[in-house]
């Protein structure tokens, strides 16, 4: 059981990181979250609810970890992105 897990956790993170399936798996996940369809029911007080859960923090977490690590990326010098900023020069006011 914990093969299927580690399995379904590597697929869904591979997937997810592929620009081409991307959107597609995050709209299936957030499909299957709303649905009433589920893996296990959802009038199941506490059961119905594990899959939908496990899901969802699967989901935001590699989502914000594909985040920080675009921002880290912009952040790196040599970057284009980076260099691309502009910097403002303090401006020196002299009084007469």
């Amino acid at each position: 059981m914990n093969n299927v897990i580690g399995s379904f956790y590597n697929w869904y993170k591979a997937t997810l990181r592929n620009t081409k399936y991307r959107w597609v798996l995050v709209l299936g996940t957030l499909i299957y979250l709303v649905s009433p369809i589920d893996i296990s029911p959802d009038f199941l007080p506490i059961i119905g609810w594990v899959d939908d859960g496990l899901l969802a923090t699967l989901l935001v977490t590699e989502l914000s970890q594909m985040a920080l690590e675009h921002l880290n990326k912009r952040k790196q010098p040599g970057n284009s992105a980076a260099d691309d900023a502009v910097t403002v020069e303090p401006i020196t006011i002299i009084e007469a």
